[in-house]
């Protein structure tokens, strides 16, 4: 009841004073699909808090959200980076290539993304200094451990 309470008073994003944040995680699915490379909320919120040494934490198809974020100096906020997310492999297995609105490996290597991937279903999380992305649904929690991590070490 008390979790059922939380979500029902869930404060949205524009309402969210970023400058107190000291991470973000954007957790997948194919529901991320619809939205997440598109709302200009988050990706305000997003490149704040990266432009600022704060983690910014994805994974699977949570690394939508990073697609449309751009870095200080204008360039794609992954270009250069060491990331992972839901591999195009995973994607055909799942049979969605064609429901997506892109396939994230092949978006994250074409913004310049140094893209690093484990076998299908496998946990694979790449730490990027203060970018932490997660391949898919198996590397959740593997991913939020890193993000902790990176709060314990920030104190």
């Amino acid at each position: 009841d008390e979790a059922k309470g939380e979500i029902k008073s869930s404060v949205p994003l524009k309402d969210i004073d970023f400058s107190t944040v000291d991470a973000i995680f954007l957790a997948g699915g194919h529901g991320t699909c619809v939205d997440f490379h598109t709302d200009p909320t988050l990706k305000g919120a997003i490149e704040d808090l990266y432009s600022t040494d704060k983690i910014v934490g994805a994974v699977c198809h949570g690394l939508l959200g990073l697609v449309s974020c751009v870095k200080k100096d204008g360039t794609a906020l992954v270009s250069g980076k060491t990331v992972t997310g839901f591999s195009d492999s995973e994607e055909e297995a799942v049979q969605l290539t064609n429901i997506v609105p892109f396939l994230t490996e092949s978006k994250l290597k074409e913004l310049g993304g140094n893209y690093e991937k484990a076998d299908n279903w496998s946990s694979k999380v790449c730490v990027d200094k203060n970018l932490v992305t997660g391949q898919n649904p198996q590397s959740s929690e593997a991913t939020a451990i890193e993000v902790a991590k990176l709060l314990e070490l920030k104190g």
